[in-house]
């Protein structure tokens, strides 16, 4: 009787781990050109694997079983296909603050932050007297402040968590965004902010201390030369600001003096290039322009204009 021919063995399939997802496709986004391969890999993987930063390190040499790589390579190839990746997640930090975005709102960015940065300078700048003739001193004076075309409500969420007896409204013409603004706020447990369906200031009344915006301000025919992250993904209607993108600024410069309280200032985000052609718009209307103020990258990205002091 001849032996049994005796079955070869079979050298077991190496285990994919954490780490290993990590690499690949960090390594899948460099070779695509996007342009924080490493970083996007590791949100991107602890968002599939429902991991925080440390717990994702601490499991790095776990195997991953076929259901979490389908999953990672799912959000991987969003990713790929240029969606953001806070889009991917559905949440951005933005001043520290963890504020939820979908299809009808901006992703936060963190050049808006100059946004945030001016407003509380011109607060600071103010000699503490309010509408009401009281004097509070700095930032804990109760303050009414509105935030036009509000999207996430990012820009008024921010500045609410550091005026902490202000009083805030955002407002914005999509339903959606507005929707999204006021689960951010209750999410952070700020229940001094309402939203009004409007746009800009239609259905607000003054006085306010403070009027911050992002408004849209891309050029019309600019909108298709945009990176492709914002190009498909951002809504057209938070980046189109007409034919040379400055529909939103005459609104506002227009609207904004009759809201303001004497002393009071308006705050707004600028396109590259734009500063002197809205400075001249809020001059135009009666306010005084101060300098831009530039964002970390070096472009004039803002710019505060106050309401003279009667008399």
């Amino acid at each position: 009787m001849n032996p049994v021919a005796a079955t070869p063995m079979r050298a077991p399939a190496t285990a994919v781990t954490v780490a290993d997802a990590r690499r690949r496709w960090a390594a899948e986004f460099r070779r695509a050109g996007l342009a924080s391969p490493e970083l996007d890999a590791r949100l991107l993987v602890g968002h599939a694997l429902g991991l925080d930063h440390a717990a994702l390190a601490a499991a790095a040499a776990r195997p991953l079983d076929s259901a979490e790589q389908s999953a990672i390579a799912a959000l991987a190839d969003r990713r790929l296909g240029h969606e953001p990746v806070a889009r991917i997640v559905g949440v951005k930090e933005f001043w520290s603050l963890d504020i939820h975005v979908d299809a009808a709102t901006l992703v936060p960015r963190p050049e808006t932050e100059t946004v945030v940065e001016a407003a509380l300078a011109a607060i600071d700048a103010r000699d503490g007297r309010t509408h009401d003739g009281r004097t509070d001193g700095g930032r804990t004076r109760a303050l009414r402040i509105a935030d036009l075309g509000t999207g996430s409500g990012a820009i008024l969420l921010a500045l609410l968590t550091e005026l902490p007896n202000a009083f805030g409204v955002g407002s914005d013409v999509s339903l959606q965004a507005l929707a999204l603004a006021r689960a951010n706020a209750r999410s952070l447990g700020l229940n001094r902010a309402g939203f009004v369906a409007c746009n800009t200031t239609a259905a607000l009344r003054g006085p306010f201390d403070l009027i911050v915006s992002n408004p849209p301000y891309i050029a019309s025919d600019g909108i298709a030369g945009l990176p492709a992250e914002v190009r498909l993904f951002d809504p057209r209607l938070a980046l189109d600001g007409g034919a040379d993108g400055l529909d939103c600024y005459r609104a506002i410069a227009a609207a904004v003096p009759a809201l303001l309280v004497p002393g009071g200032a308006v705050v707004v985000e600028l396109g590259a290039g734009q500063a002197d052609a809205v400075a001249g718009l809020f001059a135009g209307t009666g306010l005084a322009p101060s300098p831009p103020r530039p964002d970390l990258s070096g472009v004039q990205r803002v710019l505060t204009a106050w309401k003279r002091h009667e008399g």
